[in-house]
């Protein structure tokens, strides 16, 4: 009988893991994969990003109406989810790590590493993946819950395979294959750029290409490309799902779904821990593991 395969997904907020990765999620819980969402914070200092749901009432009831919106988004994918608990820490205008901008004195971003790791791994041990994703070490973009699930989750690889830490946690478990998590790249965003100009169409794109620096692109860093076109209507549904931070008439819905398929098929990762052998390029995340 062949194992269960199982992946957990690490992310910041409710919303960041149907923006990242969602269709690669949907593929393999089709294919019978057992998927689990772990979301750091509850969003509780997020905006409200949607014009539409732009109310005082939503304002005030935000972390309740971004926990229903994280429900749904888990049903439309078909995942599991578990909250890790602690305080989304906000995004000051101008803040970066060595800012010196201040955060909440509750924010997850200050929570000692030692500390905000035990949930991690215990959750590690509890679901024993043999695959997990992650952000890169600026955490995708600049933001403190970002860089520091990148933080934790570096840890929680090494912590919840070591038998003598915090033992009362469970027994120890080495994930096979850690993954970042990576998003649009040049190459990407040139790919999609071209294909919607070839069509007559307005590129959302063109701006990126122009006024992004692309001085530390990674394009070059992906090792792994997953094939998940077919999902990209169910990864665009839990998106939608997440009514006060995505507009269903704005940009990340701009582009037709069939040009999206076929310009860009896959999902992008980066393999940077791995005790299997492996051979790269990859179009699995669990080559060598099946």
């Amino acid at each position: 009988m062949t194992e269960q395969l199982r992946l957990m997904c690490v992310h910041a907020h409710p919303d960041d893991e149907s923006s990242k990765g969602a269709a690669t999620m949907a593929r393999y819980v089709n294919e019978g994969v057992d998927v689990l969402v772990a979301t750091c914070t509850g969003g509780e200092r997020g905006s409200v990003l949607n014009a539409k749901m732009d109310r005082p009432e939503v304002w005030e009831n935000i972390a309740e109406i971004r926990a229903k919106e994280m429900d749904l988004a888990r049903e439309i994918l078909g995942v599991r989810q578990a909250w890790l608990g602690f305080m989304d820490s906000g995004l000051p205008d101008g803040w970066l790590p060595d800012s010196g901008i201040d955060l909440p004195e509750d924010a997850f971003y200050l929570v000692p590493t030692e500390e905000a790791v035990i949930p991690l791994v215990k959750l590690i041990r509890e679901f024993k993946p043999q695959v997990m994703t992650t952000y890169d070490e600026d955490g995708g973009y600049p933001h403190p819950d970002h860089i520091k699930t990148h933080e934790i989750s570096m840890r929680a690889y090494e912590a919840a395979a070591d038998a003598t830490w915090h033992p009362e946690l469970g027994e120890a478990w080495q994930v096979s294959k850690l993954y970042y998590q990576m998003g649009f790249g040049r190459k990407r965003v040139l790919a999609l750029h071209e294909a919607i100009i070839n069509e007559g169409l307005n590129s959302p794109y063109a701006d990126w290409l122009e006024s992004r620096d692309w001085a530390n692109d990674k394009s070059a860093r992906v090792t792994t490309k997953v094939e998940c076109a077919s999902y990209f209507d169910v990864r665009d549904d839990a998106l939608r799902a997440h009514a006060t931070q995505v507009d269903p008439d704005g940009f990340w819905f701009q582009v037709p779904l069939e040009l999206q398929q076929k310009a860009w098929p896959t999902e992008d990762y980066e393999l940077v821990k791995s005790p299997v052998e492996v051979t790269t390029p990859e179009t699995d995340l669990f080559a060598g593991l099946r």
